[in-house]
């Protein structure tokens, strides 16, 4: 299982919380907790998995508004710039063995 799929599902946790309207104190916590258990119990603790999930409760009306579409923008971009800059290193070297990825499919 990816690093990013992982993420995805411990920000997934916060969208729900994010439902529970005028509660951000209880709210916040709960999702922040969640993602923490699911890293946990994963061995996968991330602590920006975390903040996706507390921004998911406690920021504003246009982040709520984007509902579960609002874990894709940071984890999406993520992973491009992680792709991105994996193949840049990696196939400017001169090494031959260091050409990533040695198969596409």
């Amino acid at each position: 299982m990816s690093l990013g799929l992982l993420l995805c599902v411990f920000d997934l946790s916060a969208v729900p919380c994010s439902k529970e309207g005028d509660q951000p104190l209880f709210a916040a916590p709960l999702a922040e907790s969640f993602a923490i258990v699911a890293m946990h119990f994963t061995r996968t603790l991330h602590p920006p998995g975390g903040a996706t999930a507390l921004i998911a409760i406690i920021g504003g009306e246009g982040i709520h508004a984007m509902g579960y579409l609002y874990v894709l923008p940071p984890i999406l971009t993520g992973a491009l710039v992680m792709l991105l800059v994996t193949l840049l290193v990696n196939n400017i070297s001169r090494n031959p063995g260091r050409h990533y990825p040695v198969y596409w499919l």
